[in-house]
């Protein structure tokens, strides 16, 4: 639109009806508020304000063009706000507990700075009802029989490997037969899976074997030093930058894929910017040539 800001400015001065407390409102000069309106006079070839002493005030025509502009820009302020108001709505994310804890939550705070959303989190792991309390996402290991037809968008091919911590790890890397192996009770086949796809052999079902309720439990013993956790590639990547964990045997694929899940198969708004930057975070979620298993 032609001369627009010469409109808002007009609109300003025709609310204040005066050129200074416009100046102020605005944040510019008296000089540069007189400008603009004549300006807008110019262009529209007709009067708009008329001075009586100190004061301006509107003329028939300046009447009528306040009315169109306080009309539209207050349809434009809506809009606005109303765009802003739906990308500063909540996210509602289903999250599997292990990856919300150790990979997703210490990320949000960067998907908050980039996109102003607030992301809120339930977890839980399998199967799924999207749609249901405002839920309308879903991250998810591709290991379970889904009964709805969800859109699904793959992030990421999983990579698992024993884990231990540095102290652990020196004390029985000479008799692999004293590692003490840590089993989640949601995966209870997960050591059988890793050494079927491994060059590695671990005495499995060894006596020495300790069992806890949740992945991430397991995560934590290991690096509290109580034995060798398997862990997902996301799940450690962290602590084994900081040399918190040591991953020896390297990591192979589990032959799953963490992906999103979806009611739509086109994202918007909140939706698609989570989707993007999911992609493009925990597409890195993966061991690098010297971390892969050789």
């Amino acid at each position: 639109m032609r001369h627009f800001k010469a409109f808002h400015v007009f609109d300003v001065s025709a609310s204040c009806s005066s050129f200074s407390e416009a100046a102020q409102q605005l944040n510019i000069t008296h000089g540069a508020v007189s400008k603009q309106i004549k300006t807008l006079e110019a262009y529209l070839g007709v009067e708009l304000f008329y001075k009586k002493g100190r004061n301006v005030y509107l003329t028939t025509q300046g009447e009528k063009l306040k009315v169109a502009t306080r009309q539209a820009f207050s349809v434009l302020e809506t809009s606005v706000h109303e765009l802003r108001q739906s990308q500063t709505q909540a996210l509602e994310v289903s999250c599997e507990p292990t990856l919300t804890m150790r990979w997703l939550m210490p990320r949000l705070a960067d998907f908050y700075e980039r996109s102003g959303i607030d992301v809120r989190l339930s977890t839980a792991g399998g199967a799924i009802e999207l749609g249901a309390n405002g839920l309308s996402l879903a991250i998810r290991r591709d290991d379970f029989e889904c009964l709805r037809d969800y859109h699904k968008t793959p992030l990421v091919a999983e990579w698992v490997g024993p884990v231990f911590s540095p102290e652990y790890w020196d004390k029985v890397k000479h008799d692999l037969c004293e590692i003490t192996l840590i089993h989640s009770a949601t995966r209870p086949t997960a050591w059988q899976s890793w050494q079927d796809k491994s060059h590695h052999s671990l005495d499995i079902k060894g006596k020495h074997q300790q069992t806890f309720g949740h992945f991430y439990f397991c995560i934590q013993a290991a690096i509290d030093g109580l034995g060798a956790a398997l862990g997902s590639y996301p799940f450690v990547m962290d602590d084994i930058k900081r040399g918190v964990l040591v991953a020896p045997f390297g990591f192979v694929p589990s032959g799953c894929d963490y992906m999103l899940m979806s009611t739509k198969t086109e994202l918007e708004g909140a939706e698609a910017l989570f989707s993007t930057w999911l992609t493009e975070h925990l597409s890195q979620a993966i061991p690098t040539r010297d971390e892969q298993e050789k």
